[in-house]
């Protein structure tokens, strides 16, 4: 039985390490932010929960286990986060292909024209109609 899961944490880690390797390629090969980003963060993230599961096979212990459940779930929850921001400030800087672009949701939330209806109100349906206090 050991001997079946160290040929399987042998088959994870290997998994792992080229879906590590692809992404690390993919950055360097491809030429624009999207798909850049694609490639760091889907491929990278899944290698590694792929090497997490291998370590806890190959271990077999759970404070290993237990160490190892924060990394993974730090790391899903980093990768989308980190990757949107550089994507919105891709975006912002104009370093975008604006032509590959099917639907452009953010061209109308960064436009300087202020919405419909009246700029200086800023309060609720049915508030007083004042101006909100400095504070709260």
């Amino acid at each position: 039985m050991n001997a079946v899961l160290d040929a399987i944490a042998l088959a994870l880690v290997l998994a792992g390490a080229l879906l590590c390797l692809t992404a690390a390629i993919g950055v360097v090969r491809f030429r624009d932010v999207p798909t850049r980003l694609h490639a760091a963060t889907k491929p990278q993230v899944l290698g590694l929960l792929l090497i997490c599961v291998a370590i806890a096979l190959a271990m077999r212990s759970w404070p290993v286990t237990a160490f190892l459940v924060p990394v993974v779930l730090i790391q899903l929850a980093t990768a989308p986060l980190s990757a949107h921001m550089i994507g919105r400030q891709a975006y912002r800087n104009g370093r975008l292909d604006q032509a590959s672009m099917v639907v452009d949701e953010l061209a109308e939330a960064d436009s300087p024209e202020p919405p419909a209806g009246d700029p200086g109100r800023h309060d609720a349906p049915g508030g007083s109609g004042a101006p909100p206090r400095p504070g709260g």
